[in-house]
C-alpha cells in the first residue's frame, strides 16, 4: 500500500496528478478507509474555500486609485 500525502490527494482534487498518480490513487481510496476518510475532509474543506468571498476594503481601493492617479500626473509633467 501506497502512503499519499495531503499534498498528493490536494493535487488529485485539483486534477493535477498524472495519469498514473491518479490511478493509484484511486485504486488505493478503493481499499483503504482511512485514505477516504482524509479524501473526505479535504474535499469538505475545498468546497468551503471555494466559498469564500473576500473583497479589499474601500479604503485600500481608494489609496490605490489615488496613487495611480498621483503617477499618472507625475507622468504628465
Amino acid at each position: 500500500m501506497t502512503n499519499f500525502t495531503p499534498e498528493d490527494l490536494l493535487l488529485y482534487l485539483y486534477k493535477e496528478t498524472s495519469s498514473a498518480q491518479t490511478k493509484a490513487i484511486e485504486k488505493a481510496l478503493e481499499k483503504d478507509w482511512t485514505l477516504r476518510e482524509k479524501m473526505s475532509v479535504l474535499k469538505a474543506s475545498m468546497q468551503r474555500l471555494d466559498k469564500i468571498k473576500e473583497s479589499p476594503r474601500t479604503a485600500v481601493v481608494l489609496n490605490v486609485l489615488n496613487y495611480a492617479r498621483e503617477q499618472a500626473a507625475q507622468e504628465v509633467q
